[in-house]
């Protein structure tokens, strides 16, 4: 059989974790399937999948063998659309990752533009609080906030958020408005987990980094409570900017300790990187990048 068939196979019962899957995605029959399979892990003289009777697992190999086989098979793609002249006109699927809330603030209406652009894509919208493993979940494109580290990728730059203290009116009014760092030991506590963890709060001063250990009232897994609970008057909280800019800008937050904040986080759209641009990449990135630079809170 082809090796690029078999690949293809391969990698459809992977991601499916089943054969009966990886044969409707493929629309094979399931024997087809399992002969295919079967006979790549023939040729390479390596078990690729534990099988049960629930359920396909990779192997140590196998896993090795999908990320190189993945790699391959864009490649190919790639190269038959350069050939073939597809590139011209947006089309099939695309996979976008961003954190959840600045996905919903940010992202989403640059995916509910591009489909209107181009009807003849499909959008699978993946927004979590966590770094997405673009090679292993199939991301297209993925919104950072963050510093990147040294990657195969190629990263954009189009904005920043600052890290900022903040609290209601209400709540300053009752208790004071910090002067120090070391003041947050005399305050009440919201801890948003995703920015601050171990119970702790940094901050830059006089140019040097500093480390407040705090005890919360209130410790939460989600940035959006941890507004909420602030907005409501309950307390002190440490989050990115862009998270509370409906709240400061409607005067429901304040920002304390402003001098003391650390540097800005730049905010990145990383994509694929490949010998030909893929249309529907290229049209995606060029469309988020210049809505995110226009983006007065990330600038």
């Amino acid at each position: 059989m082809d090796r690029l068939h078999l690949m293809n196979v391969f990698v459809a019962v992977a991601e499916a974790e089943g054969f009966a899957g990886g044969a409707r995605k493929l629309q094979m029959s399931p024997p087809a399937v399992t002969r295919a399979v079967a006979a790549l892990e023939e040729r390479l003289g390596v078990k690729l999948l534990n099988r049960t009777t629930r359920y396909v697992r990779m192997t140590e190999a196998g896993q090795k063998y999908y990320e190189d086989a993945k790699r391959i098979i864009g490649l190919a793609d790639e190269a038959d659309n350069a050939v073939l002249g597809i590139n011209a006109e947006p089309r099939g699927q695309l996979t976008v990752t961003a954190p959840v809330l600045f996905g919903r603030l940010y992202v989403m209406p640059g995916i509910v533009e591009y489909l209107r652009r181009y009807p003849a894509v499909e959008v699978n919208a993946l927004f979590v609080d966590r770094v997405v493993n673009m090679l292993e979940e199939g991301a297209d494109v993925a919104v950072r906030i963050a510093e990147l580290p040294d990657s195969s990728y190629r990263a954009l730059r189009v904005g920043s958020v600052r890290r900022v203290l903040c609290a209601a009116p209400d709540y300053l009014d009752t208790y004071g408005i910090p002067q120090t760092p070391d003041d947050l030991l005399q305050h009440k506590i919201i801890l948003a987990r995703g920015l601050n963890s171990h119970n702790e709060m940094r901050f830059s001063r006089n140019g040097l980094p500093q480390t407040v250990k705090l005890q919360p009232i209130l410790s939460v897994s989600d940035n959006d409570s941890a507004a909420g609970a602030a907005t409501a008057g309950l307390g002190i909280t440490h989050l990115l900017s862009y998270q509370i800019a409906a709240p400061l800008q409607a005067g429901k937050l304040k920002i304390v300790l402003g001098e003391f904040e650390r540097p800005p986080v730049p905010v990145h759209i990383l994509h694929r990187e490949g010998r030909h641009s893929s249309a529907k990449i290229r049209a995606f990135v060029d469309l988020m990048a210049e809505r995110l630079r226009a983006e007065l809170s990330l600038n």
